[in-house]
């Protein structure tokens, strides 16, 4: 099929996709999985858009788009694929969709209050994959094509389900196509640690699995891409130029093209020796100066935007920048025009690279308040301590004992959906604000409650400092125990488990408490 627009030298990845779009719609529904990777700008998301458009008459199509300022929000990338989909569907029918994991899986997707105990995220994954099997049973007549853009930047909860979910794709009429920057997706799983490895994309040898890298633009397909904007005139100098300046990125020579028709620069040899500042503007301090100059208050509700990150409401952009609905308006129509952002409302940054830049551009106290400012909109809205945690996450310690107990709250939430990695970080930044001396080991044992089997010698360490700071109530004490047994016994320290519940049982006077450490004491010393 013929690409909606000129996508310059991609017929390798076009016909990689042609291939499994063809297998998904062919006779026998197979599903495989397409990673597209590349360097920012190198054309990812504009390849998605081409096999979106190829795919369009055949498939029912579900994307989703990951975000540098939310990969701290568990099942972001998950919620935005399947959410729409369910949608569809009355409430009855939508629980039946679910069968026996509504409880544990419907959560995750803000479909339901949680409820009974904490599920294990194995088990809504495993949910997750049913649902999906059962949404593309229910689309027999099309196959379901599943587009994931900046998968670097999904947060790690969709990705483990993601990585997991992949390997059954032979068995599924379902086809995941995503796109990834290598780079940042290698520094994010170095961050996580062996406890946490994901590997996105799903199991390496998967034997429906396509792996496409991207290139940068010859200069023959960059001079190609710049007639295209500029007429047929542009002389070969000029063209050469523009890829010496962009090194062959899509994105920039895009702009730079764009930049020369604003200034009307005649795209000959005489031009050339232009180019070089047209480009710098169009990222990095560039950008910024740019932005400076649309004025004060389009400088400070692109801060604003760049702070919210992802479907960005003009009223709460507008409340964070400090202004009238008029104002950002205005400074809404200045940005659309500079191609800083794009939409109405919700709106988005034009490109991800714009957003970097203009996020790390806002002087650190400044957007350190903004994050703040952001968590207390949230809440007034009442979204929930979960939904304005990530803002949380960003604001300095400073004794605030609110703060704690907002993010205490947020990571019994996370927990409640699944999500323990999540409720990890929220914990670990309560504790540094600090808490009160009579809260800090309850929130140590929390966060040993969150890391429990995922990282043991972690959990064995938060437990342990939990059991030995003054404040834990009896019940605590005996749960904390017991959970630091299991964490010990996970790790092969047997004989330290059944001596801590022995230790423990010693001073806890007779009841119901007394007898699980006993029987927990007599299972470890007897295995």
């Amino acid at each position: 099929m013929k690409p909606s627009r000129p996508l310059y030298e991609r017929e390798p990845e076009l016909a990689a996709a042609t291939q499994a779009v063809n297998a998904l719609c062919g006779g026998q529904s197979a599903g495989g999985l397409l990673v597209f990777s590349g360097e920012a700008g190198i054309g990812k998301t504009a390849l998605l858009g081409e096999i979106r458009a190829m795919a369009a008459d055949r498939c029912t199509i579900w994307s989703a788009r990951g975000g540098e300022t939310v990969t701290s929000v568990p099942f972001h990338v998950v919620r935005q694929l399947l959410q729409p989909a369910l949608d569809q569907f009355p409430a009855d029918e939508t629980r039946a969709l679910f069968g026996d994991w509504f409880e544990i899986t419907a959560p995750a997707l803000g479909l339901a209050e949680p409820r009974g105990p904490q599920p294990d995220p194995q088990g809504v994954r495993d949910g997750l994959d049913y649902l999906v099997a059962r949404l593309a049973s229910r689309l027999s007549h099309r196959p379901l094509l599943l587009i994931v853009d900046d998968a670097h930047w999904a947060d790690g909860e969709s990705l483990a389900w993601l990585a997991g979910f992949t390997v059954r794709l032979s068995e599924l009429p379902v086809l995941v196509v995503q796109a990834h920057r290598p780079q940042e997706l290698a520094d994010r799983k170095a961050d996580w640690g062996p406890a946490r490895e994901v590997e996105s994309g799903g199991a390496a040898g998967h034997p429906a699995q396509i792996r496409v890298a991207l290139r940068a633009l010859t200069p023959d397909a960059t001079a190609e891409l710049v007639r295209a904007g500029l007429g047929d005139h542009a002389d070969d100098p000029f063209c050469r130029e523009v890829w010496a300046v962009t090194g062959g990125n899509p994105y920039e020579v895009v702009e730079l093209v764009a930049k020369a028709q604003d200034r009307e620069l005649a795209p000959v040899e005489e031009s050339a020796g232009l180019l070089r500042e047209l480009g710098a503007s169009a990222r990095g301090s560039g950008l910024v100066a740019r932005l400076e100059r649309l004025g004060t208050n389009a400088n400070r509700f692109a801060w604003a935007a760049a702070v919210l990150g992802t479907e960005i409401s003009q009223e709460l952009a507008a409340t964070l920048a400090g202004m009238s609905s008029a104002e950002a308006a205005d400074c809404t129509a200045r940005l659309r025009d500079a191609r800083i952002v794009s939409g109405f409302d919700p709106l988005e940054f034009v490109h991800p690279l714009i957003a970097t830049a203009v996020y790390r551009s806002i002087p650190p106290a400044t957007r350190t308040a903004m994050h703040g400012r952001a968590a207390w909109a949230i809440n007034q809205a009442g979204l929930g301590a979960a939904a304005a945690s990530r803002h949380l996450l960003e604001v300095h310690p400073d004794d605030d004992q609110e703060l704690v107990a907002q993010l205490r709250e947020a990571a019994g939430q996370h927990l409640a959906v699944g999500a323990p990695e999540a409720a990890r970080r929220c914990l670990e930044r309560a504790l540094e604000e600090p808490p009160r001396r009579g809260d800090r080991a309850s929130l140590l044992y929390e966060l040993g409650c969150a890391t429990l089997l995922s990282s043991p010698p972690t959990t064995v360490q938060h437990l342990r400092a939990a059991l030995d700071t003054p404040g834990l109530d009896d019940n605590a004490r005996v749960d904390a125990t017991f959970r630091l047994a299991a964490a010990l016994a996970h790790n092969n320290q047997l004989k330290d488990a059944a001596l801590s519940l022995a230790a423990e049982a010693s001073r806890t006077a007779p009841g119901p408490g007394l007898m699980r450490l006993q029987a927990a004491h007599f299972l470890w010393e007897g295995m």
